[in-house]
């Protein structure tokens, strides 16, 4: 069986990081990335596999940064089997508070750094007949709280929902398959940047009265990878936050 490759973006902790451990110990060879440098060596010798591992350091949001992580792929690997989108920034501002500077940052990361990344796999993709991309959004794109101010975020995050279903109309007859995965509250180092110091305390908000773990979002990333008929899906990973409240 032809081992298949995977590019992580957003790798060094958190989902990225898990989604490259499961892929690496499911064969996979893989690309993993991130803006910070020192984290992602760090991943890099914690992860092991160095024979299936490669690294690029760089900021998603320049479009060199996809395009290299592609070359690295193919230059050591020959192909591009999965791209996961997993790069991104999230943060609460109220709405009044957001200035131009503010959101153009979260466009340029979120919303563009998928955007470019995913035109130069793809290019790599359409010579091979076949690919995968997996972009990670967000629940709250269709179910708002009002609570969390995160206009910002939520715009760029829906934007990547949009740009999920296009790509998969586009490239779909061409073997290439394109879904998102919208998780919802995760245990990651997130919610400690963002001052959430207790992220269970927020488990009421799904049905099954838990938050999502990073395997969570890692084994549906790894299942929409091996799937030949999964197309323009938009996955919430949530726990049941969007189907249903409890009372009380």
């Amino acid at each position: 069986m032809e081992t298949k490759t995977i590019i992580v973006t957003g790798a060094s902790s958190g989902i990225g990081k898990t989604i490259a451990a499961l892929f690496l110990q499911q064969g996979y060879q893989v690309v993993i990335n991130s803006a910070n440098e020192d984290n992602l060596k760090a991943t890099f010798n914690e992860l092991g596999h160095h024979d299936r591992l490669a690294m690029v350091a760089g900021n998603i949001g320049d479009p060199a940064t996809g395009e290299q992580l592609v070359e690295t792929a193919v230059t050591k690997f020959g192909t591009v089997d999965v791209l996961v989108n997993n790069a991104g920034i999230f943060e609460p501002k109220g709405f009044l508070d957001v200035d131009e500077a503010f959101l153009d940052r979260y466009l340029n990361i979120n919303l563009k750094g998928t955007y470019f990344t995913s035109q130069a796999a793809i290019k790599q993709m359409l010579k091979q007949g076949e690919g995968s991309i997996i972009n990670i959004g967000t629940v709250l794109v269709d179910h708002a709280i009002g609570g969390f101010p995160a206009t910002a975020a939520v715009v760029s995050k829906g934007g990547i929902h949009a740009l999920t279903r296009q790509l998969a109309a586009e490239f779909g007859k061409n073997n290439i398959r394109v879904n998102g995965i919208a998780p919802g509250i995760i245990r990651s180092p997130l919610q400690g940047k963002n001052g959430i110091t207790d992220a269970d305390s927020l488990a009421g908000l799904h049905l099954v009265d838990r938050i999502g773990e990073t395997s969570d979002v890692a084994e549906l990333a790894l299942y929409l990878a091996g799937s030949s008929f999964v197309n323009g899906e938009i996955i919430n990973l949530d726990g049941g936050h969007v189907a249903g409240h409890h009372i009380g």
